[in-house]
């Protein structure tokens, strides 16, 4: 049965570290290399619910997208972080973070939303740009729907594709063809998809000068949420498992859904 450290290694070859933004804090974050692995469970984030559920479950990994920590100075049990890696440490469980790298990587976060929201793909919203191998990499994408579609109808199918209980949006009164989109918090590419000719951004954790300035460049932007934007990429590294490690048994989290809800 493979290791952790195989498991680390085989998917840093498939989402390099190097496609990461500066600030961020990628790789195995927690746990034990030589740790021999018949169980893993996949997930958005690494909570307290995510952790029981491992246990549980009897894994010895979790691969999550969102970083377990940033910055991390001590580990003790008297803070929500520490508490996590001691609970983790105690199990056996490591854990395995890859965050920006998986965004910017290509078949990664944004083209799994591009899929998820009918969108035939022409570029990057920004980038491209190269590791020294001459794979390709960049943030956010945009391209096209195969056909026009009214904006109202457009936000019935993100809201579904994506399972959103709810969606945030400016309409400004355009079909939907050629969209832009950025999983997680993307509202800074307002002005790179209103240039780029795009209609519509679907995007997260939307500011409201950047409502403002979607209204007065003439963009249709969805809020459609930074769990549901970016949890379409949890099946992805969930197969990309199964096919690198076939004697893996990989689960899915159940219990990590949606936090934000909305008021009706």
């Amino acid at each position: 049965m493979p290791k952790v450290r195989e498991l680390v290694s085989r998917f840093t070859q498939l989402v390099p570290p190097e496609m990461k933004m500066d600030f961020d804090n990628v790789g195995l974050l927690v746990g034990t290399n030589e740790t021999p692995v018949t169980k893993a469970l996949v997930a958005l984030d690494i909570t307290d619910e995510v952790i029981d559920e491992a246990i549980a479950a009897g894994a010895q990994i979790i691969f999550s997208h969102h970083p377990l920590y940033f910055e991390l100075k001590q580990v003790s049990d008297d803070s929500l972080i520490g508490a996590k890696i001691v609970k983790l440490l105690q199990n056996n469980i490591s854990a395995f973070c890859q965050h920006t790298n998986l965004d910017s990587v290509p078949g990664g976060v944004n083209d799994a939303l591009a899929q998820k929201l009918g969108v035939a793909l022409e570029g990057w919203l920004e980038g491209p740009a190269f590791l020294p191998d001459g794979r390709e990499y960049g943030m956010g994408r945009y391209g096209t729907l195969t056909a026009v579609v009214p904006f109202p109808d457009y936000l019935a199918r993100v809201k579904t594709a994506l399972d959103a209980n709810g969606l945030r949006y400016w309409d400004a009164g355009h079909p939907v063809h050629r969209v832009a989109l950025c999983g997680g918090s993307g509202g800074e590419f307002v002005e790179a998809a209103a240039k780029l000719g795009c209609d519509t951004l679907v995007t997260a954790d939307v500011k409201y000068h950047q409502f403002l300035e979607a209204k007065e460049r003439g963009l249709n932007l969805i809020d459609a949420d930074h769990f549901c934007t970016e949890n379409v990429v949890v099946p992805v590294l969930a197969d990309m498992l199964k096919k690198g490690f076939p004697d893996v048994d990989v689960e899915i989290s159940k219990v990590h859904r949606q936090t934000v809800q909305f008021y009706e």
